[in-house]
C-alpha cells in the first residue's frame, strides 16, 4: 500500500491519530512480545503465529475506533 499524499493539516491528524492509537495498543504490543519472546524458534509459527494475527486484528479494530470515535467528536474537517 502506497503512503496517500496528505495536505499539512490531514499529516497532523495522523500523527495525533498514531499518538492515541499508541496509547492504547502499547500493552497489547507488549504482551505480544512477551508471548514471542517466551516460545522457542521451533514454536513461532502455527499456534503462536495465529494468536499474534488475532492480537494484530485486535489492534487494526481499535485504531479504526479511534478513528471513527475522534471523527464523531469533530476532530477532522476534511471527507470521510
Amino acid at each position: 500500500m502506497s503512503t496517500p499524499q496528505l495536505t499539512a493539516e490531514q499529516e497532523a491528524e495522523a500523527q495525533r491519530w498514531t499518538d492515541l492509537a499508541l496509547d492504547k495498543t502499547r500493552e497489547e504490543l507488549l504482551q505480544m512480545n512477551r508471548l514471542l519472546v517466551s516460545r522457542p524458534d521451533s514454536e513461532l509459527l502455527g499456534a503462536t503465529e495465529f494468536a499474534l494475527r488475532d492480537r494484530c486484528h485486535q489492534i487494526g479494530a481499535r485504531i479504526l475506533e479511534t478513528a471513527l470515535s475522534e471523527r464523531k467528536k469533530g476532530g477532522t474537517t476534511g471527507r470521510a
